[in-house]
Formats: C-alpha cells, sequence, structure tokens
C-alpha cells in the first residue's frame, strides 16, 4: 500500500498523482467516520457481512420479479397453486418425438429440460410428449434437485447463454399465474424487510398472464389481484412500501404496440404502477433505443409523467445506446457498464439528475467483467454520478442486497458517506410519488441514525440477535459459509 510519505513515486506522474490522491483521501475522513473506517479495516468477513445484513436500507430499482424468486420458492408456490386450479408438470426426459411447436419469438428448445406446462397444455400434448413431462409434486429427489438447479446461475461452465436463453424458458408457464406470482412479490418484501429494505420497485408486468384453461386474463384484474395480496396484514407488516413498473422486450416484433400498451396501463394504474423498462439483450440489434423514438414522442403527447426506465449499457462493447437512451427521456439507466467508454458524456452526467442501477453480481455472472476490478461502479460513485445498488435477478443468482453491499464495501473500500449516499440515491430517484419519497427519505435517515448510534455504542455485539441469510453466490464467492458461520 502506497504512503504518504518515504515511498519513492519515481518519474511517472500518474505515480505521483495517486500518491497525492491517496494523502488526501487519508487526511480527508471525516472525524465522525473514523469508526467505520476502523470497522471496516479491522472486521472479518463474516463481521462485515452481519453488519452489512443489519444496517438499514433505502430501495432496490432495478428487479425483474420474475427473476426474483429463489428456486425453492418457485417449487413451494407452485405446489401451492391446486386451490386456484393451477397444477404444473414438467420435462425429465426426451424421447425424440419430434412434434414440437414454435413460442412468440422462434423455436422453444426441445432437448431441454424442466421446462414447467400447466395441467391444460399438457393434456393437449401427444401421448409420446406426454411421456416426457411429470407432475412437479411427483418428482423424485434427484430430478427436484435438478429442476430447481435448472433455474440457478451457478456453475463456472453457465453464462449469458443460459441465463437469457434457457432460464425463462424453463420457468415457462408459472410465471403466467398472476396468484403465484403475488405470492413471489410477498416472499420478495417479507424477505428485503429482513435485511432492512424499505422500498421495493420492480419490473412485474400485468399482460400475459392465464387461467389455468388458457384464457387471457384482463390486466385491470391481474393489478387488483395484485392490490389485494398487497393489503393482505402480512404484506403490510413487512414494513416495505411496493411499487411497479411495466416493461417490454425490446427486440419482439411488437415492441412498439408494447410500449403504446403499456403507458396506457401506467397512466391509469398510478397507484400500483410508476412506470414503463425496457428489458432484453441489447446484443439483439433488433431492440437498438432509437428504433422506439417515434413511438415515444407519440406517447408523450397522449399521456403525462409515465416514468421512463431503460436497460442501456449491458453490453461488451461501446456504442451509442446510453446516449441514445437519455435522449429517449429516460430519468434512469439501467446497467449502463458502457458509460465508462463515452468520456463526454461521462463528463456531462457528474452530479445527475439522472441515475444508473448499479448490478454487480449480475454483470459479473453474465460475463459482462471478468472481475469485480473491472467494474466502473468505483468511477461513477466518485465521480459524482448517481448511482444506487440493486439485484436485478436475484432469485437466479443466489444472492440479496446485502451481497451487493459486501461485494460494494470489500472491493472498493466504501466509506460510511458513500453506503449511506447509495441509499439515499436510491430512494430519491424512485419513481414513487413525492410525498412517500419524502416519507421513505425521512424513515431511512432516522433508521441509519439509529443504527449508527447503537453500533458507536455497543460495537458488534449490537447484533448479536441478528442472523444473516447466506445464499449461495457469497458462499460461493467469498467462502462465507465456512468456520464461522
Amino acid at each position: 500500500m502506497m504512503r504518504c510519505s518515504g515511498d519513492r513515486a519515481g518519474s511517472l506522474v500518474v505515480s505521483v498523482l495517486l500518491a497525492m490522491m491517496a494523502c488526501t483521501a487519508t487526511a480527508a475522513i471525516p472525524p465522525d467516520e473514523a469508526w467505520f473506517e476502523s470497522f471496516r479495516e479491522n472486521a472479518s468477513d463474516h463481521e462485515l457481512y452481519r453488519f452489512l445484513y443489519a444496517m438499514p436500507k433505502g430501495g432496490d430499482l432495478h428487479n425483474h420479479m420474475s427473476g426474483n424468486a429463489f428456486p425453492s420458492w418457485w417449487y413451494e408456490l407452485a405446489l401451492d397453486q391446486k386451490d386456484n386450479g393451477y397444477r404444473y408438470y414438467t420435462k425429465v426426459r426426451i424421447n425424440n418425438c419430434g412434434d414440437y411447436g414454435r413460442d412468440e419469438f422462434g423455436r422453444t428448445p426441445y432437448k431441454m429440460y424442466f421446462r414447467n406446462v400447466t395441467e391444460a397444455t399438457y393434456q393437449s400434448m401427444s401421448e409420446c410428449r406426454q411421456s416426457e413431462y411429470r407432475r412437479l409434486e411427483d418428482l423424485t429427489q434427484q430430478q427436484k434437485e435438478g429442476w430447481l438447479d435448472s433455474i440457478r446461475l451457478d456453475k463456472s461452465h453457465e453464462g449469458r447463454d443460459e441465463f437469457f436463453q434457457r432460464h425463462w424458458q424453463r420457468l415457462g408457464a408459472l410465471t403466467a399465474n398472476p396468484y403465484l406470482m403475488a405470492e413471489v412479490l410477498y416472499r420478495n418484501m417479507k424477505a428485503f424487510s429482513e435485511e432492512g429494505l424499505i422500498y421495493l420497485e420492480s419490473m412485474m408486468g400485468s399482460a400475459g398472464y392465464r387461467t389455468p384453461g388458457g384464457d387471457l386474463i384482463p390486466r385491470d384484474e391481474v393489478a387488483d389481484i395484485y392490490r389485494k395480496r398487497l393489503a393482505e396484514t402480512d404484506a403490510l407488516d413487512t414494513g416495505v412500501t411496493v411499487r411497479l413498473q411495466e416493461s417490454i422486450l425490446r427486440f419482439a416484433p411488437n415492441a412498439e404496440q408494447q410500449l403504446i400498451d403499456d403507458y396506457a396501463f401506467v397512466s391509469d394504474n398510478r397507484d400500483l404502477y410508476v412506470g414503463v423498462n425496457m428489458v432484453g439483450r441489447e446484443d439483439n440489434d433488433k431492440g437498438y433505443p432509437m428504433r422506439f423514438r417515434e413511438t415515444l414522442r407519440y406517447l408523450r403527447r397522449e399521456h403525462s409523467d409515465v416514468n421512463l426506465s431503460i436497460h442501456a449499457g449491458e453490453l461488451d462493447e461501446p456504442n451509442s445506446h446510453i446516449r441514445n437512451t437519455l435522449m429517449l427521456g429516460a430519468d434512469r439507466i439501467g446497467h449502463g457498464l458502457q458509460l465508462i467508454n463515452d468520456q463526454p458524456l461521462l463528463r456531462e452526467l457528474r452530479h445527475g439528475p439522472y441515475l444508473i442501477e448499479i448490478n454487480l453480481i449480475s454483470n459479473l455472472l453474465l460475463e459482462y467483467v471478468d472481475d469485480f476490478a473491472q467494474h466502473p461502479f468505483p468511477e461513477y460513485l466518485r465521480l459524482g454520478i448517481p448511482v444506487a445498488l440493486s439485484t436485478d435477478d436475484r432469485g437466479m443468482w443466489d444472492s440479496n442486497l446485502t451481497d451487493e453491499f459486501f461485494v460494494a464495501v470489500r472491493e472498493f473500500d466504501l466509506s460510511w458517506h458513500e453506503i449511506r449516499k447509495l441509499s439515499l440515491n436510491s430512494l430519491r430517484h424512485g419513481f414513487v410519488e413525492e410525498s412517500v419519497r419524502d416519507r421513505l427519505v425521512k424513515r431511512y435517515k432516522d433508521e441509519i441514525a439509529a443504527f449508527e448510534s447503537r453500533f458507536r455504542e455497543s460495537g458488534m455485539t449490537a447484533f448479536e440477535d441478528v442472523e444473516p441469510t447466506y445464499n449461495g453466490f457469497i458462499c460461493r464467492y467469498y467462502d462465507l459459509c465456512g468456520a464461522g458461520h
């Protein structure tokens, strides 16, 4: 580590500048943050994780609800849907039947295990195809373990294609049941609450849901199912405020019509829905941002105050997607990895008003960075570009929001001021109505002040009763589930 004196910087100017920056940073630590600096430098990984798990947090602004459920949740909740008339079958063998059809965007992979269908779909299959499927509740233990593993990205040979081209296709009919998805939402509220979150803004659409028999459920009925679930006592008891976004698949042939329909729906359901998002692989050129310029110009004439967040910069190579996304009217950018390679825009975005939704674990597992050290997050944060940590598809990563904070603190030496700023950013840039936003900001400030006071008075003994949830990612990557857990 470079010291402030006594080191020979050599003749390289960059070394001198780095030394000056290191000295300045050390000298600039505010006295009231010295406690955290000392704790961070001396804490074990287990102590740091427990501290961050117990720590109050703001919001999660970038998450896909259908990717937020852990595999065990999917299995339990799917079996609980019999009372609503839903029963599921999953593919457990391949008999080379050959009579498979097409889905909306191309051919569904035939040689793919654990694709889930409803009983109605199963009954419509040929005898050969039926022989490939088994009721979900009748799986052997080995088959169940395979089913759970099939929607979890946890192997070194898995990556982007496994996630984008298989995980969602396997979930299949499970994501078309609004009652099941409402329970997934509640499970997330409960789990997020346990790690200190107070605001959840999730991509959870209202279109495409079906009855057990396969008929489409009107969007307004789906929204009412969500409202009813959110009003139940156990959901209210979590203390988590929830708002939802509609999302369009940017490269779909009918994406423009999806956008028009979603804007109208959000405009008519402002108590629950606060914005529209564009999702999907950016390396599919059919979803390029400027494709939607004329549609959005039309929509801004038709609707007021519909917020827009767009995935942009989640790519391997530089392009103009982030710049074009801002031109479309987005107030938040999902991922934003390639902003680092647009230096003029990087300078323009310092100090806002646009927020970058940072997903550290997602970007690593989908191989947009090979190592956390490559991630531009600390550059954005310390240049003054508003950023907030989020989980993206935490059920598929087998992770949580505490994991994101742990990665950020451990890999980038976050200060206490920066940790608080991340949560405040996640609240101040939420699309929730202003009065609710102000209340959430005040609540967070009160809770984080009480947390800090408690720790400074009692240290880690203040959190002896806190039992963190250690998920698969943090166990694998940092070995936090070994001795001392």
